[in-house]
């Protein structure tokens, strides 16, 4: 296996630079992207225990007090006015005996939504890795690249200066000459763009890995952890992707939608239990104070509501025959993506040997051409375009073992395999159920499990 970085094509001191997997831990711990995603998930937790919230009695008290002026005209024509201070106070306890099983299915699709966003949170978390991958082996490629143009400039420059004395020995033309410097400047212009594209690399790979690169270490194909067949490679898609897992969650909470539409349609059965004191300060009246308590079952049918839960079930109905067609949806891109990543991978191979025999071949050839150049029978111009094939077949081989490395990757993430667990990064694993355990069966608190 070759990895990015080629000898005598970039020098890195291995033993001091950032590998890949470290790269990998970091852009794990601090992504923005990734951290906002287990965020969403935290508050998509939060549903299970709303819904759970049914099953729990509702208790409300209620406290009154005021001020009321009265003014009696009595049969006598006297006039009797008083302030009157009355106060209530009264607790009342509601239970949720029957409604239809809207709760426990309610209950049922909030569990099924945790589980779709813990898979979504899981293919945003193949998404980050793919992307320092990537951004990690742009950086390298382009400081190859960088090398291997500043080697062309420097041959450039020797190969004008020797022609120039040879100008001026009469053993050349001012064409050759002219030749010569056009070359130079064209690789000093490669060069720079080649700088440029360094740059950029560096500030998208501080970007999503969280620190700017300082020294990287050459990174190795993943082919150890790939599957070994294309239809392997699809079949690992269909079982494990979580685009497919997460839709596959998706229909189940579709499904489930159309039983609580159901649900309302059904009578809905409550116990209600409440207790109040009054207090009231007219002395005309026969007493200045009433207790109540009082245990009241009611039960609800409903006859017609204009069609309302009619619509909302045959939406929902509907809903679910969506999901299960975008579920087919995301199979066929996750069968594409997997044939795709397979053929690319293995392209990727081969092309790393044709351009390795290439920059071969091209060495061989410019040693050749100067040597028959020194003896007069190549010319300038013959040598100068040896050299561009050398840095292009450079050029070409840098950009195969780039792309040879993150195909393997995006094989890895095609097939739902690119995390953690299965890469072995010195990192742990964010485990979303931990939270979920915390609010599942929460009755109260303000506070967020991380003190918020």
């Amino acid at each position: 296996m070759v990895g990015v970085g080629v000898a005598g094509l970039i020098g890195t001191d291995v033993a001091r630079a950032e590998t890949v997997s470290e790269a990998l831990v970091r852009a794990y711990q601090s992504n923005p992207l990734l951290n906002a995603e287990r965020a969403r998930q935290r508050a998509t937790d939060e549903n299970v225990p709303q819904a759970l919230a049914a099953y729990r009695p509702q208790i409300v008290a209620g406290l009154s007090y005021g001020l009321q002026a009265v003014r009696n005209l009595l049969p006598d024509n006297t006039v009797q006015s008083a302030t009157l201070k009355p106060w209530t106070i009264g607790l009342t306890v509601t239970q949720i005996l029957f409604n239809g099983n809207r709760t426990a299915n309610s209950v049922r699709i909030a569990e099924l939504q945790v589980q779709s966003g813990r898979e979504a949170l899981r293919n945003t978390g193949q998404g980050v890795l793919l992307d320092a991958v990537t951004v990690y082996l742009n950086v390298l490629a382009n400081q190859s690249l960088v090398e291997a143009q500043k080697a062309n400039v420097n041959f450039l420059q020797e190969t004008f200066n020797i022609t120039q004395k040879r100008l001026n020995a009469g053993d050349v033309t001012p064409t050759d000459t002219a030749q010569a410097e056009a070359r130079l400047s064209r690789g000093r212009a490669d060069l720079n763009a080649a700088e440029v594209a360094l740059a950029v690399s560096q500030a998208t790979y501080a970007q999503v890995i969280g620190t700017p690169p300082v020294r990287l270490s050459p990174a190795e194909p993943v082919d150890r952890l790939t599957p070994r067949s294309r239809e392997d490679s699809v079949a690992q898609g269909f079982k494990q992707h979580p685009a497919v897992l997460a839709a596959g969650y998706d229909v189940d909470v579709a499904s489930t939608t159309i039983r609580v539409a159901e649900g309302t349609l059904l009578p809905t059965v409550t116990l209600q239990g409440s207790a109040s004191r009054a207090s009231q300060s007219d002395q005309t009246l026969g007493t200045s104070r009433t207790d109540q308590a009082s245990v009241v079952g009611n039960i609800s049918a409903p006859i017609y509501d204009g069609g309302l839960a009619a619509a909302q079930t045959r939406q929902a109905k509907e809903l679910s025959s969506q999901s299960r067609l975008v579920l087919e949806q995301v199979r066929n891109q996750i069968r594409t993506a997997a044939t795709g990543a397979w053929a690319a991978n293995e392209g990727a191979k081969v092309a790393v040997s044709a351009a390795e025999s290439e920059v071969r071949a091209a060495g061989v050839a410019l040693q050749g051409v100067q040597r028959e150049a020194a003896g007069g029978q190549r010319t300038t111009l013959e040598v100068l375009n040896s050299q561009q094939d050398l840095i292009l077949a450079k050029a070409r081989l840098i950009g195969a073992q780039r792309d040879r490395v993150i195909a393997s990757y995006q094989l890895l993430s095609a097939v739902g395999k690119l995390d953690v667990r299965t890469l072995g990064l010195n990192t742990p694993d964010y485990l979303p159920d931990v939270h979920y355990h915390q609010v599942r069966d929460a009755w109260h608190g303000l506070r967020t499990p991380s003190g918020q």
